[in-house]
């Protein structure tokens, strides 16, 4: 299979693309490297992996790349991902979240009709705030992101679910848990994860804002990557009887007190002790989504719990 995924040099897609290689695939990678970092895809260039550095944004140099691969599987990740930084410039936000996955979509629909198409979108920065709504929120609930962020990732469902209803394209969107796991980046949702194996390597505390009993829902970076490779296995199957949209998560909600616990517990440090700060303007209390739809539609579900998964983590750090 010829697979092209975008934004391949991050933590998830890249984790994909190694993913991709050991099941026998072609992978070209096409990423600016803003974000992610080319010795993420060491392993995947040594076996055959195409590397093109390039701005999603770019029309041209998307176009031209999937003209020449014709891809027959394509992973969406690429993405601006900095919560903060999309409320500080929220015109950079969608320029790359938004222009960049119409450039793709318009590309695919020119040389690549008949790939299958896998959206990276987010959960928790769509639905928004869980206090007081009943969670896990399936993928009918209530939409309200509260930041640029979250906005830009549903206007690139939107244009996901278009480009499938007006052109034929075997698309869908996965919304995303907090997912976490080797290579991640703290800058992304679950990017507390990164920043407390780092803290837990250096030998320092974990800093936690708040009172520490907001909830995330953790996912393994391997469960993910499994997702996506069975959302792309059902799509090149038709998409009769598929959601535009589903949820990957794990259902459970995990507070930041019980991630810095498990980790002291994993790592045999007594004194991991959390120093509190006071708490994040915006910053969501609880959430979860329920990934029942997923594992109907998909044949797929979370396999790794979140000791397990932290284990990996703080191993690979």
């Amino acid at each position: 299979m010829r697979a092209l995924v975008t934004g391949g040099a991050g933590f998830i897609g890249s984790n994909l693309v190694d993913a991709l290689l050991e099941r026998g695939s072609e992978v070209a990678v096409i990423d600016d490297l803003s974000t992610g970092r080319r010795e993420n895809l060491d392993w995947a260039l040594e076996r055959g992996a195409e590397l093109v550095e390039a701005d999603i944004a770019e029309a041209a140099a998307v176009g031209e790349l999937v003209a020449r691969v014709r891809p027959e599987a394509v992973f969406h990740l690429a993405a601006q991902v900095d919560v903060r930084r999309s409320v500080a410039d929220p015109g950079f936000d969608a320029l790359v979240n938004v222009v960049g996955t119409a450039n793709l979509l318009e590309a695919l629909r020119r040389d690549a009709a008949e790939a299958a198409i896998v959206f990276a979108s987010t959960g928790g920065a769509i639905y928004g705030e869980g206090e007081g709504r009943e969670l896990p929120f399936g993928e009918d609930a209530a939409l309200a992101p509260e930041a640029p962020y979250g906005q830009s990732k549903l206007a690139g469902e939107g244009y996901v679910g278009f480009y499938r209803r007006m052109h034929g394209l075997a698309a869908l969107s996965l919304r995303l848990g907090n997912v976490y796991g080797p290579r991640q980046d703290p800058l992304g949702e679950a990017g507390v994860v990164a920043i407390f194996c780092g803290r837990m390597r250096d030998g320092r505390r974990p800093t936690v804002f708040g009172d520490g009993l907001q909830t995330r829902d953790f996912i393994y970076v391997g469960d993910v990557v499994e997702a996506m490779l069975a959302a792309a296995e059902r799509l090149a199957a038709g998409t009769a009887g598929l959601r535009d949209v589903y949820n990957v998560g794990t259902g459970r909600e995990t507070s930041v007190l019980e991630l810095a616990a498990s980790l002291a517990r994993i790592g045999g440090r007594d004194d991991f002790e959390p120093q509190i700060e006071p708490t994040r303007e915006g910053e969501i209390q609880r959430t979860a989504s329920d990934p029942s739809h997923a594992e109907a539609d998909l044949n797929w579900r979370a396999a790794t719990g979140v000791d397990e998964g932290l284990r990996i983590t703080l191993d690979a750090v």
